[in-house]
């Protein structure tokens, strides 16, 4: 299928997906699922950051090339429900770290 453009239900052509081995990848150190190796922080402020970075990292990891990344960001960016949906994937995440912090008492 390399070479024909074929556009896929999330926007993005399919040849861009299938061209791989070209592209930019997320460097390998920086697919870390739990930056820093802990769900333990001093703060909320310092949870809710941790939280953005896991979700990202899970992102990154799932779909490493950079360009795949870049390509999707208009089919996201300008619609609400979509980034209702990344808001959701960063509170689950943060209620998850809040729990383990013991809700900071």
């Amino acid at each position: 299928m390399r070479g024909r453009r074929r556009q896929g239900d999330d926007g993005i052509s399919r040849d861009t997906l299938e061209r791989g081995s070209d592209m930019t990848r997320v460097p390998d150190e920086a697919l870390v699922l739990v930056p820093g190796g802990t769900l333990i922080t001093e703060t909320p402020e310092e949870g809710r950051a941790l939280a953005i970075a896991i979700a990202r990292n899970t992102v990154h990891t799932l779909q490493p090339e950079l360009e795949v990344l870049q390509a999707g960001r208009p089919q996201y960016a300008g619609d609400a429900a979509k980034l209702i949906a990344a808001v959701q994937v960063v509170s689950l995440e943060f209620q998850t770290i809040a729990a383990a912090n013991h809700y900071w008492r």
